[in-house]
């Protein structure tokens, strides 16, 4: 076995080239790394395949309508004088002794066309998908009807896996001025519902109004599964069974739910079963239940427990 032929250099020369023969000989046995190279994108030039690129300035997306202005003005006053006026009365506009000794609560009911505006229908359409959702009044205009279709199948966009899922949400109240609102349930433990279905699982899901940004995809769900058939179906549902979840993640950490700061409740379909399906609502209220003394139905798991 012959000596590899050493040449003379200057040590600084042989060191650096004794260096650089190593670096080399490391690269060889490593990974190619150039696939994991991706250029940075900017928050706000994302855009999902397929959809065009608006050349438009911030201000050519203001609509400039004095009309409209002049109208929110009025409502805004409107708002702010039956705030002011039920403020004088009691809490909520009722009188004290009616807010302490009242046991059921009616929160939504349909009866017009004035309540639908209260709620928005969403589906995975706005990520590409094919599910459809409507939301209608149903007969006799007293009740509300959601329909659709429901499918699974993902958009050929080659970054989203999974799709398929229809909701119905009520928007959050607002006071005068935009300013938001929420509800104070504290004064009750169960969610009462009037509903007839189609046979499928619903989840409900109440989200609460936090103290954090962070925390605004905190949301309280339960699962209810509808009989189908042609009778109507009362559901009480005590707000302790509620589970507390984190962006599609049911956290370890359970606690019972704020309830005097409810903001919306959403109604969510996604059972991987593809094809039409149908929701009718009769009314959403809350009630006192005196036999559940329940405060969380999930075990409360303590990071640091005493020794």
């Amino acid at each position: 076995m012959s000596l590899q032929k050493v040449t003379r250099l200057p040590p600084v020369r042989l060191l650096s080239s004794i260096l650089q023969q190593q670096q080399q000989q490391q690269l060889l046995f490593l990974p190619s790394t150039s696939a994991l190279a991706v250029p940075r994108r900017a928050m706000g030039e994302y855009r999902r395949p397929g959809q065009p690129k608006e050349n438009k300035y911030l201000w050519q997306k203001i609509d400039f309508d004095f009309s409209k202005g002049l109208e929110g003005i009025k409502k805004d006053f409107t708002l702010l004088k039956k705030e002011l006026f039920d403020r004088s009365i009691g809490p909520q506009g009722k009188p004290l002794e009616e807010h302490m000794l009242e046991q059921n609560r009616v929160i939504w009911e349909f009866r017009g066309q004035e309540s639908l505006d209260q709620w928005t229908v969403s589906s995975d359409q706005e990520i590409g998908g094919q599910s459809e959702a409507y939301l209608k009044l149903g007969k006799n205009n007293v009740t509300c009807f959601l329909h659709g279709n429901l499918s699974s199948v993902p958009p050929r966009d080659g970054e989203t896996r999974y799709s398929g899922y229809c909701t119905m949400r009520s928007k959050q109240p607002r006071a005068a001025f935009n300013r938001k609102q929420h509800y104070n349930w504290s004064n009750f433990n169960t969610l009462h519902l009037r509903i007839r279905g189609d046979g499928r699982p619903w989840m409900i899901n109440l989200s609460v109004d936090t103290y954090f940004e962070h925390n605004k995809d905190d949301i309280y769900s339960y699962f209810l599964f509808t009989r189908g058939g042609p009778y109507w179906q009362d559901v009480k549902i005590p707000f302790s069974k509620f589970f507390f979840s984190s962006r599609g993640r049911i956290q370890d950490n359970q606690h019972p739910i704020w309830l005097d700061k409810i903001s919306t409740i959403g109604f969510t379909l996604g059972d991987k079963a593809d094809g039409p399906f149908q929701l009718e609502i009769d009314f959403i209220g809350v009630c006192i239940d005196y036999g559940h003394t329940e405060e969380c139905a999930y075990e409360k798991y303590k990071r640091n427990p005493e020794v």
